[in-house]
C-alpha cells in the first residue's frame, strides 16, 4: 500500500474557479458525502449539504469553519428538497449540484414489497431527478452550471441482494445522458460518478469488517491499495470545476480499475 505522504496528495489539487462558488450537495453528514463536504470548503466554495442526521450534520459544518452549511432534509420529501435547493441559490446562485445520496440497503429477493421497492427508488433515483429539475431552473437563465449523479459498479459486478439498488444505478446512467442532452445548449453539463469498494465506515462496518476481507477486495482491483471518500471528492472537483468543461454525458468510474 502507498505511503501516507503519497495517498494524501489526491488532496492537493486546486481548481481556483471553485472558489465561492454555491455547491449543493445531498447526503453530505456522513461517509463520502462528508468527503465531498471537506473537499469543496477546502477549496473555497460556499456549500449547503443536506442529511437526515442532525448531530453528524453539524459536526461537519463546524468543521468547515463556516465554509459549509447544514439543512436536515429527507431527500424523497419533494417540497424539502426544493427548499434546499432554493437556499443555495440564495447563496448567490446555484453553480454546482451533487446528487450524493442514497442507501444501499441488501435485501434479498422475497424481501422486496411495494413500501421497500418505492422506499430505496425515492432515496436512489427519484431525489436524483428532482433535484436536477430543481437546480436548473436557476442555471438555465445564466447558460452555465454542472451537475453531478453518482451512480455505481454495483450493476457491472452483480453484487447479491442489490436488486432495487442497481435497477437505480443503472436508471442514473440513463437519467445523466437525458439530461445532458436536454440542458447542454443552456451551458449545463450533466456527469456521474460510479464508485466501486469505496471504505466508508459504513461498509467498513457492514462488509469489510477485517483486513482480511479488505485485502480480498483490494485484490480484485488493478490498483492495489484501499479507496475512500477522498478518492471520488477529486473527481467530483474536477467534474464541478470548469477544467472540465467539454466533460458532459458521461460516467467517471472510480474503483481501482475492477478486474
Amino acid at each position: 500500500m502507498p505511503p501516507a505522504a503519497d495517498r494524501d496528495a489526491r488532496t492537493t489539487a486546486r481548481y481556483a474557479d471553485l472558489a465561492d462558488r454555491a455547491v449543493f450537495i445531498s447526503g453530505g453528514a456522513s461517509g463520502i458525502g462528508s468527503d465531498l463536504v471537506l473537499a469543496f470548503a477546502q477549496q473555497g466554495a460556499r456549500v449547503l449539504f443536506v442529511d437526515l442526521n442532525v448531530d453528524e450534520g453539524e459536526k461537519l459544518a463546524t468543521a468547515t469553519g463556516g465554509r459549509a452549511r447544514f439543512i436536515q432534509c429527507d431527500v424523497t420529501e419533494d417540497r424539502a428538497l426544493a427548499a434546499a435547493i432554493d437556499e443555495a441559490e440564495a447563496m448567490g446562485g446555484l453553480d454546482v449540484l451533487i446528487n450524493n445520496a442514497g442507501n444501499d440497503q441488501r435485501l434479498d429477493l422475497a424481501e422486496v414489497d411495494a413500501d421497500a421497492w418505492q422506499r430505496l427508488v425515492d432515496v436512489n433515483l427519484r431525489h436524483q431527478f428532482f433535484a436536477s429539475q430543481r437546480a436548473a431552473r436557476y442555471m438555465m437563465p445564466r447558460g452555465r452550471g454542472s451537475i453531478i449523479n453518482f451512480g455505481s459498479v454495483a450493476p457491472e459486478i452483480m453484487v447479491p441482494n442489490l436488486a432495487v439498488y442497481s435497477a437505480c444505478k443503472s436508471a442514473v446512467r440513463g437519467l445523466t445522458r437525458s439530461l445532458a442532452r436536454d440542458l447542454g445548449e443552456h451551458g449545463i453539463r450533466v456527469n456521474s460518478i460510479l464508485p466501486g469498494a469505496i471504505l466508508t465506515e459504513k461498509q467498513r462496518t457492514l462488509w469489510y469488517p477485517d483486513q482480511a476481507s479488505i485485502d480480498r477486495m483490494v485484490s480484485q482491483q488493478c490498483l492495489k491499495r484501499e479507496l475512500d471518500g477522498r478518492d471520488v471528492a477529486q473527481m467530483a472537483l474536477f467534474l464541478a470545476s470548469d477544467v472540465s468543461s467539454a466533460c458532459t454525458a458521461q460516467d467517471f468510474i472510480v474503483d481501482g480499475g475492477i478486474l
